[in-house]
């Protein structure tokens, strides 16, 4: 059994949060206690991720759980680390992250692994370092479905523009390795300019902004982070006469990822033609239920689930692999897709 539990109040992201703090090792189902869990959101600046938070303290609230202080690492891995650390020496029993650098975190997941804290990651999936759960989509799928759309819409040629996120994030480098393996073998006729923003907006304008001056027959383009992208990408249309509606001369073809209600309302203006939406919500479910079953002590297989994803099993752990549908004008009001049922 563990010692007392010191009470700490904190405010955490506008939330006040009652946080149970405690040390000793991880918590087992028989001690009967509440699970102490610590949650680190990484970004505060994408729609994507202010849903997943909004998400996350709507899950919380339903859990009888302590909830440490949530800490925002704002895609910095050193912040990460350290906002971690305080997790580990007020007694976390289970650590939430999202790792934009997975490379980075490999020595803080060992660290936590030498003191028995299982670790559940959303969206990411470290290269190296022990997890308990990574909760997210397949993201070679997301950049497959980005293809194959663009592929169909643009009748198999024309020059793509790519705006691709950081290849030192598992999740840029699988949808950008998606995308192009894609595009070879199905679109040989479509000619695409990656461009690597490091899922910065300012960057990604600056960088679409110089590529139509040398190509200003650009016909498509492919967002890999819509909540990043979004915006920029079509104030730098708009700022050049070529943000026509979808069915119109002229128009581009615009595909993204996350599925937020700004790329919906994109959609029905029809300023973009598609989003894989990237389940913000069951992403904050399911981190939460495994954070939770990890600190009780529960173990998983690799298989189906009984909620309609399937686990598989990685070197370092086991992945929960979300659905993540592709949106267009023809479902885009469809009620049960999460970026219908948030505020914004």
């Amino acid at each position: 059994m563990k010692p007392n539990h010191l009470r700490v109040a904190a405010v955490a992201a506008g939330t006040v949060l009652v946080a149970g703090v405690t040390t000793g090792c991880n918590r087992d189902s028989s001690t009967g206690g509440q699970p102490t869990i610590g949650i680190d959101l990484p970004h505060d600046d994408s729609d994507f991720w202010n849903s997943y938070a909004q998400y996350t303290r709507r899950y919380l609230s339903t859990l009888d759980v302590d909830a440490l202080p949530i800490t925002h690492s704002q895609g910095d891995a050193a912040k990460l680390a350290g906002n971690v650390h305080v997790f580990e020496i007020v007694g976390a029993d289970a650590v939430v992250m999202a790792p934009q650098n997975t490379a980075a975190i490999a020595s803080t997941l060992r660290r936590l692994a030498s003191k028995h804290i299982p670790v559940v990651t959303v969206d990411t999936r470290p290269d190296s370092g022990k997890v308990y759960m990574v909760v997210r989509a397949d993201n070679r799928a997301y950049g497959t479905k980005a293809c194959e759309f663009l592929g169909k819409q643009l009748g198999g040629k024309g020059k793509v523009a790519e705006l691709a996120g950081a290849l030192d994030s598992i999740n840029g480098r699988e949808r950008t390795e998606g995308f192009a393996a894609c595009m070879k073998k199905n679109f040989p006729d479509i000619t695409v300019y990656p461009l690597a923003t490091d899922w910065e907006g300012p960057v990604a304008y600056s960088k679409l902004q110089a590529l139509l001056r040398q190509h200003p027959d650009i016909s498509g383009i492919y967002l890999q982070a819509g909540g990043a992208f979004l915006q920029p990408t079509l104030t730098l249309l708009e700022q050049k006469g070529l943000l026509k509606p979808a069915g119109s001369a002229g128009h581009i073809v615009i595909v993204s990822n996350d599925g937020t209600p700004q790329e919906f309302a994109a959609i029905r203006r029809g300023h973009i033609d598609a989003t894989v939406s990237q389940p913000a919500d069951i992403y904050a479910k399911y981190a939460l239920y495994y954070a939770v079953a990890a600190a009780s002590g529960k173990t998983f297989k690799p298989g189906p689930t009984d909620h309609g994803s399937t686990i598989v099993q990685l070197p370092n752990g086991l992945e929960d692999q979300l659905p993540a549908p592709l949106v267009t004008k023809t479902n885009v009001d469809d009620k049960n897709l999460w970026g219908n049922n948030i505020s914004h």
